[in-house]
């Protein structure tokens, strides 16, 4: 709050706590009667106790009689608490009699008293009831219904003035045509100055035009009206510029109306600095081999940070062409989404680029770099593809730029529509804080994601880059050529790229094909989706932070399973002709759900109701479990959500939400040994039956996992555990990783009791494909890790000698080479991993001879990237070791490898070196900053380090909300990262008592819920299956 001037009266405390309107001091009716003021405005200055002041009874038209004193709403608000203050006091004054002592009289019975103040309390309660009744406005007169239409709230702008918009969201008034750019960064001194001039279109007379603003220095602003062809452009006098920071959002207000239908030049001039974090036009820098740095600046937009480099229409729908022209040192290059048009050189050694005018798109999409990065390019199929990098790292960048021309190549088939640009950059940026960006025209990336070196790259790591890549290339169509209109159906983006990143590796890269990964991903997203605090495919979004919480695993993972499911549920080839239906109808425009489930309603078959079949799974959270009973060839089922937390005085889930669920299943016959083929059946009710032979000896639902639900089988259960002790290669792999998941996930919530879970798992003796293993194996470690980080060591040593039993034939088969195809090397990379953490010897001896001969002997024994990471781990295990892992971190130019050296140095035993490390992250120099959330989620792995992490969070939370955005995908994985494993209800408090602290610096998150949720899952499974734990291991 600030302080009153010394030469002004304050208003007397006691008439604001007297007031009636004491809960909303700082909101002003002017609907209400003006003449019950009894003091002149000069009278009286009232200070609000919030930063802005909202103002009631003002709308558009109030505000041109009103706009020559905004400050008279202020005065007015003081008289209107001073009037009403007054009145009290004065009415009481007449009834009160009090006697010397200062007592009051009262001359009556007792019954009388008690009868008096019975309708004193009806009467203030039917009053109190009256005047907080919706749509009244509470007067003298009592309730005033002709007066009962509350108006637009309207907020301060920053020189005191109301600025006239108080919604987040822009209006649709005005829309932008056009906008030519001019920008100048000044890496230096980190500063930028811009000019830039708008088209826009009067769609609706107005008199103003709100934009968003964020951080930046508007110098000066000023209008023009396009007449038509040969008349002379007309200035509109008078504008004023209005700032409101909190919305993000500057007015621009003309002393006259703005005409519908004619179109405006708007030309703004402004100023701002390089944005120190890793969003907006931010500025970053790397080190050549002589030490020396070199500077940059790149953008990253995505979803609400176009604002903060220029002054922008700055929401998905408002699509708009881009000329960009950027100022650069002439030793620098630059980029931007379209190609260059020419380079002037200009004074002070400067260099003028202006480059193409783009396609018509999004603000979120613009991009430019100034940098000196080198590249390398090919002409492909009338595209100019090229990958840019640092100096030096040439070798690492051609992978890229294969895969890149071979997913552009399939795209452009697949949907058969053109990719719409001359050419399409590759960037690989230093600082990046997300895995990359789907710019038109120039997608960046983290250098992690698209660098691939040969002899420092695994084959997952050569997966990743692919899929990275094939997902950003997706968006060249599902995001950029069709965009959602609002941010509440990221999924149409996000969900799609996903979906179609795997189609095309399928396709594209048999040898790379991860349907493995697939699967691994839909079974962690629909463990976040499990939670109460999740959230529907499509949901409200407003303030910046539910936006930003929209780049989760339900808008990419649950959006590209629910696209499987459709696909299995159509066939490949009706999904396929929607697609492209969908792509063809809304070229250039944007959409919304609906829209998709029109065009494949143009395809599908006339029993199949896209739109009402898909309505629950888009809108509602969560997913459904289906129970299955057998009562001889009839099978029953029922359906219902899946709950992880059954704390039900919190749940918000509609428990009796209905699911359209195409169930898949096969079915078995022992007798003839055979497998039936796979059959569908729509579960639109709680409950529905399907009949069987009845010498089936098992049914299995959701073949292949392809469906968006879990299945638990009740007593059927003992039939399939049989079939997997007795042969289970009749189960696909993907089937018997879904059975693991599903007993594992059913048993932590009690729904199965954990005496099937260690009845399931002696046949995993005998498994040997990829899928099951790493899913056993992620249960096992989750197990393990709860027990241990409780002090249960004992009980968490019996797990992990039960794994290591059950896994130990194939741990001792495994070679440490690279050899094989791609799921034997992902095998043995998980398996010798799990098994150097958790103390085999064979393998920990192994990994240290490993790691002494790579140190003394670098020359001569390069380490196979399959296992180079749990080399590392064990090297890092002695403070040796960890001393010179360190200096080789230092000095490797690989981001791959930096990447499994940081994950083995986080797992030192050692507290001092972890707490080097967490502050070395936030520092920024040593450790990037954007390599900080994977140090504090490896930490808190770490039995020495989990509660130091913690500890690291919450010391540095507001250092952290300011390096990474509040609602950002960085900070999600920092507080579900360092809480994900504590189990008491102390460290319960402990979470939810910080947050809470915190209040709109982090209280307000959905990742604060989530984690509040998961560690209230831990306790129920703590409660549930301790014992069990205890009595059969």
């Amino acid at each position: 709050m600030e302080s009153f001037p010394s030469d002004r009266a304050q208003l007397p405390r006691n008439m604001i706590e007297n007031s009636m309107f004491e809960e909303e001091p700082d909101v002003l009716d002017l609907a209400k009667d003006p003449q019950m003021h009894p003091l002149e405005p000069e009278e009286v200055e009232y200070e609000p106790r919030s930063s802005r002041l909202l103002v009631r009874g003002l709308g558009e038209q109030d505000l041109e009689e009103e706009e020559e004193d905004y400050e008279s709403s202020a005065r007015l608000l003081g008289m209107s608490f001073m009037n009403r203050s007054s009145n009290s006091q004065n009415r009481s004054a007449g009834y009160r009699q009090q006697g010397s002592d200062g007592t009051c009289h009262l001359p009556c019975s007792a019954r009388t008293c008690i009868v008096c103040m019975f309708i004193v309390v009806l009467i203030a309660s039917v009053a109190m009831l009256i005047y907080f009744l919706p749509k009244c406005t509470f007067t003298k007169e009592g309730c005033n219904p002709s007066n009962n239409q509350t108006k637009d709230i309207y907020p301060l702008a920053t020189n005191g003035k109301i600025f006239p918009w108080a919604m987040m969201r822009l209006p649709d008034t005005v829309l932008p045509e056009h906008y030519e750019l001019l920008l100048h960064p000044d890496l230096i001194n980190r500063n930028v100055s811009g000019f830039e001039t708008i088209t826009v279109l009067i769609k609706e007379e107005t008199q103003k035009i709100i934009m968003h603003s964020s951080g930046l220095h508007i110098i000066s602003a000023s209008f023009k009206a396009l007449k038509a062809k040969g008349g002379a452009d007309e200035p509109v006098p008078n504008l004023e510029v209005l700032e409101y920071p909190k919305n993000q959002q500057i007015a621009l207000i003309p002393a006259q109306s703005l005409e519908k239908g004619i179109h405006y030049h708007l030309e703004l001039k402004f100023t701002t600095n390089l944005s120190s974090t890793i969003y907006g036009f931010y500025n970053s820098s790397y080190k050549l081999e002589n030490e020396t740095v070199r500077e940059l600046a790149a953008t990253q937009f995505e979803p609400l940070a176009a604002r903060m480099a220029f002054p922008c229409f700055d929401e998905p729908a408002f699509k708009a062409t881009f000329q960009i022209k950027i100022k650069r040192p002439n030793t620098y290059t630059t980029l931007s989404n379209m190609p260059k048009n020419s380079s002037t050189p200009v004074d002070n050694d400067l260099v003028l680029d202006e480059f193409q005018t783009s396609l018509k798109m999004s603000t979120y999409l613009v991009a430019f770099i100034v940098a000196d990065f080198k590249n390398v390019s090919r002409s492909f199929n009338g595209t100019l593809v090229s990958v840019h990098f640092t100096p030096g790292k040439e070798d690492q960048a051609h992978y890229a730029l294969e895969a890149g021309c071979r997913l552009l190549d399939f795209y452009v088939k697949y949907f058969n529509i053109s990719y719409p640009l001359e050419k399409l950059d590759l960037v690989a940026v230093p600082d990046f804080q997300a895995g990359a960006m789907e710019n038109w025209g120039v997608i960046t990336f983290g250098e992690t994601a698209l660098l691939y070196n040969e002899s420092t790259s695994s084959i997952m790591d050569k997966q990743f880059t692919t899929k990275v890549i094939a997902h950003e290339l997706a968006h060249q169509w599902f995001g950029n050529l069709v965009t959602m209109k609002w941010w509440n159906d990221l999924w149409l983006n996000e969900g799609f790229a996903t979906f179609m990143s795997y189609v095309a590796m399928d396709y594209t890269f048999p040898d790379l094909s991860n349907d493995d990964d697939f699967l691994r991903r839909r079974f962690k997203g629909m463990e976040q989706d499990s939670l109460n605090s999740s959230h529907p495919l499509t949901t409200r979004v407003e303030t910046p932070e539910q936006i930003e919480e929209m780049f989760d695993s339900v808008s990419y993972v649950k959006g590209a399973s629910i696209l499987l499911m459709l696909k299995t549920f159509l066939s490949e080839d009706v999904f396929k002709l929607g697609i492209k239906d969908y792509l063809n109808t809304h070229k250039f425009g944007s959409t919304t759900s609906e829209d998709l489930w029109k065009s494949l309603s143009k395809f599908s078959k006339s029993t199949q109701n896209v739109p009402q079949l898909m309505e629950t799974w888009s809108t509602k959270k969560g997913f459904p479990l289906v129970t299955v009973r057998r009562n001889g060839a009839q099978i029953e089922l029922h359906q219902e959500p899946f709950i992880v937390n059954m704390d039900l005085k919190n749940l918000t889930l509609d428990t009796r939400i209905l699911w359209q669920i195409p169930l898949t299943y096969i079915t078995f016959n022992s007798t003839t040994n055979n497998t039936a083929s796979q059959n569908t059946y729509l579960l639109s009710e709680q409950s529905g039956s399907l009949s069987i032979a009845s010498e089936v000896s098992w049914i299995k639902f959701n073949v292949k996992m392809s469906g968006y639900y879990m299945v638990d089988y009740g007593d059927h259960w003992h039939a399939l555990i049989e079939q997997l002790q007795h042969n289970h290669s009749v189960f696909h792999p993907s089937d018997r990783a879904d059975l693991i998941n599903s007993i594992f996930r059913l048993a932590s919530i009690g729904k199965v009791p954990l005496t099937l879970v260690v009845n399931l798992s002696p046949y995993l003796i005998h498994e040997t494909s990829t899928l099951p293993v790493i899913e056993a194996l992620d249960h096992f470690d989750h197990i393990y890790g709860l027990l241990e980080k409780r002090g249960f060591m004992d009980l968490a040593s019996r797990v992990q000698d039960f794994a290591l039993k059950l896994f130990d034939n194939i741990i001792t088969k495994q070679n440490w080479t690279d050899d094989g195809f791609l799921v034997d090397r992902k095998l043995r990379s998980a398996i010798l991993s799990f098994a150097c953490r958790h103390q085999h010897l064979v393998c920990v001896r192994n990994a240290k001879q490993m790691f002494d001969d790579w140190i003394h002997f670098p020359y001569n024994a390069s380490l196979p990237t399959d296992v180079m990471e749990t080399v590392f781990y064990v090297g890092a295990q002695t403070d040796d070791g960890w001393m010179k892992l360190w200096s080789k971190y230092i000095l490797t130019s690989s981001a791959a490898e930096k990447r499994k050296m940081l994950n083995a140095l986080s797992a030192s035993p050692d507290i001092k070196h972890l707490l080097w490390l967490m502050q070395a992250g936030l520092d920024g120099d040593l450790v990037k900053m954007q390599d900080l959330p994977q140090v504090l989620v490896a930490v808190s792995e770490n039995l020495v380090g989990h509660l130091h992490a913690w500890n690291f969070v919450k010391e540095n939370w507001e250092s952290l909300t300011k390096k990474f955005q509040l609602g950002s995908f960085s900070l999600h994985t920092i507080v579900s990262g360092t809480t994900s494993q504590f189990s008491t209800k102390a460290h319960l408090f402990e979470v939810q008592t910080f947050f809470e602290s915190q209040k709109e610096n982090g209280s307000q998150l959905r990742v604060v819920k989530e984690a509040v949720e998961t560690i209230k899952a831990n306790i129920q499974w703590m409660d549930k299956n301790l014992q069990y734990v205890e009595y059969l291991l």
